[in-house]
């Protein structure tokens, strides 16, 4: 702490904070880590060793490349620094293949690029109101949030153990909502149209974008009574919105576009046959809808209402990620999880659109469409509910309620992924892990606003 405690007004501390955090992932360089790490390898090796034209064909290994354009140029760029680590890991028929100079530039390269991140979290402290803050620096909002989001026991576990780039993406979203915050609009749209195209499960919060800023942007007064004025609506501001949203797209989609593959990349982007729910069961509604299917399923064969020969083997009673047909319920498509989805959110962007509350409203409505998707959305991963856990962290310390909401949030949602790390080394690092950050979580906020009263 004395490191931490240096220089109130100055950014000392914040350094401390990220030299710290830093450390400790680089501590964690040697644990498990999962198939996604041999995933993104492969994805090196095809980016660095294909021609574009082959990057959405290639099929050698099963873990295909299926994120947009941006994030296989992302792949592109790091191979050319792996190349000088271990020349193999980018042989696209070196399945598996796993270094220890691949294993250290693998994670380095998750470590390193978390400075978007860092520098994120930096942004989104400015936005915070310091007026209500306490007399010490560990009591400051600022402070609290900076610990909450650069010490996130998700991320921390998905990203530094599990293995993905989930920092590096949300860097991005979190410097997005904080130049909307900062009122810088068309920066805070062009960050978001570039962080579709680099993972698409954004396309989650993207009602939540495009509602508020037709809302609060496109439109540039109210009538007195919050409503809005019609005759303020600026049809630069929306042209200058669709141009981003154009360009952005082009640079991405247009290589493809031009060798007639976007159906091709598409199918490897929304690969619907999958099926409903991933291999760790994400706890929303159809994991609750499933588990009742299996439970009706053993009532009616103990019964001898159905008859086992006519069960479907691809069934979500088999545990297989795969197309599959309920037993009992009615199977679910995908088209009903979009119309669930889109239903849950209706409401928030309902508020968001007839009763804005500024950026803080457009951050509420960007969680709840991060949780309704987290609830109904087709294939969910378990890790998607750091879409909502890291946002909701910036309004946990602006009020009690919220706090205690995020209190919850994390609580759960953190407890979700253990299964993530299912090996016995890593069993006592994510229960100590969680309690430490659940435990600071919950003190903290605690004493914050116990001094705002």
């Amino acid at each position: 702490m004395a490191a931490v405690g240096v220089a109130t007004g100055g950014g000392n501390w914040f350094s401390a904070l990220a030299l710290g955090v830093t450390l400790l992932k680089c501590l964690l360089i040697p644990t498990y880590h999962s198939t996604d790490f041999e995933v993104h390898r492969n994805w090196l090796a095809i980016t660095h060793s294909l021609p574009v034209s082959q990057w959405y064909y290639e099929a050698t290994s099963e873990w295909t490349l299926d994120y947009p354009p941006f994030f296989a140029w992302f792949e592109y760029a790091l191979s050319h620094v792996a190349k000088y680590f271990d020349q193999e890991m980018l042989n696209v028929r070196n399945l598996n293949y796993c270094s220890s100079r691949t294993l250290l530039f693998q994670r380095f390269s998750v470590i390193f690029t978390d400075t978007l991140f860092v520098y994120a979290v930096h942004e989104c402290c400015k936005c915070i109101d310091g007026k209500k803050a306490g007399r010490e620096l560990t009591e400051k909002p600022k402070f609290i949030l900076s610990v909450l989001l650069l010490w996130n026991f998700g991320l921390l576990i998905v990203d530094h153990i599990h293995f993905q780039y989930n920092g590096f993406l949300s860097g991005l979203m979190l410097l997005s909502i904080a130049r909307l915050f900062q009122k810088r609009h068309t920066e805070g749209a062009f960050l978001f149209a570039v962080l579709l195209h680099f993972k698409h499960i954004y396309l989650y919060v993207a009602p939540a974008y495009g509602v508020y800023l037709l809302r609060s942007y496109c439109f540039t007064a109210n009538k007195p009574d919050g409503s809005i004025r019609w005759n303020s609506f600026s049809f630069l501001r929306l042209i200058s919105l669709g141009l981003i949203v154009f360009l952005v797209s082009a640079l991405s989609l247009g290589p493809f576009l031009a060798l007639n593959q976007l159906p091709q990349v598409f199918s490897r982007l929304f690969p619907f046959k999958r099926g409903l729910c991933h291999a760790y069961w994400a706890p929303n509604f159809w994991a609750l809808y499933s588990a009742l299917d299996k439970v009706l399923s053993i009532i009616g064969l103990e019964l001898k209402l159905l008859d086992p020969s006519k069960i479907p083997k691809a069934s979500m009673t088999s545990g297989l990620v795969q197309q599959f047909q309920h037993t009992v319920l009615p199977s679910v498509t995908p088209l009903a999880t979009l119309i669930c989805t889109l239903i849950a959110i209706l409401p928030s962007i309902f508020c968001l659109w007839f009763k804005p509350q500024g950026p803080r409203g457009f951050l509420r409505c960007l969680i709840l469409c991060a949780l309704s998707s987290f609830m109904f959305g087709w294939h969910v991963h378990e890790k998607a509910i750091l879409l909502a856990v890291l946002p909701m962290s910036l309004l946990s310390v602006g009020k009690a309620g919220d706090a205690s909401i995020f209190l919850i949030l994390t609580t759960t949602g953190h407890y979700s992924l253990f299964p993530l790390l299912f090996t016995a080394p890593e069993l006592p690092i994510k229960i100590l892990l969680m309690l430490l950050f659940t435990i600071y979580s919950i003190s903290s906020l605690k004493t914050l606003f116990r001094s705002f009263s």
